[in-house]
């Protein structure tokens, strides 16, 4: 004999939906992390983010979550900018990963110390500016070599908003 009962979905459904949810993958319209800049760096990422280009690397910016004068984006999978982040650990005295002989690059008049991530990405932050200026190409961008070209396209914003000078 076939029985006919039917549970209800109930309880069940409920979990397997909140177990999906939070195994889902993050909104990809989230941006980057917002930076809370001292009052010395804010007025110039303020300028900066007025003055980014439209496109980077051939990207076109996109809108971040949340909105911040200090963050901004670029293409899919993004290309981010933060503005006013704290001194990278590479070069704080008393990290472990402080190394006082980290190699920079200098890219059309803006020095950038190019820092490779777990994740194959390169985060790139200035140095010997008014704000330090952080910027992570993605693998995809990057590629094996670490070819961070496509911050020429960066140069004139920074040097134009962002003075050159030494934070403590």
């Amino acid at each position: 004999m076939k029985s006919s009962l039917r549970r209800p979905l109930g309880l069940p459904a409920a979990a397997l939906l909140l177990a999906v949810a939070g195994c889902s993958a993050p909104d990809p319209e989230a941006g980057p992390a917002v930076p809370t800049p001292d009052a010395r760096q804010a007025g110039p990422c303020r300028a900066l983010h007025r003055a980014l280009p439209d496109v980077l690397d051939g990207r076109k910016r996109r809108a971040a979550e949340p909105v911040s004068d200090f963050t901004a984006m670029w293409g899919d999978p993004a290309i981010t900018l933060r503005c006013g982040v704290t001194r990278p650990k590479i070069l704080t005295p008393g990290t472990e990963h402080y190394n006082p002989g980290a190699d920079s690059a200098d890219l059309d008049g803006v020095t950038w110390l190019p820092e490779r991530q777990p994740d194959g990405s390169v985060r790139c932050t200035t140095v010997q500016r008014e704000a330090w200026v952080e910027v992570t190409l993605p693998k995809r961008v990057v590629g094996g070599a670490g070819d961070i070209s496509a911050l020429t396209d960066l140069a004139d914003a920074v040097k134009k908003t962002i003075p050159e000078g030494i934070l403590p």
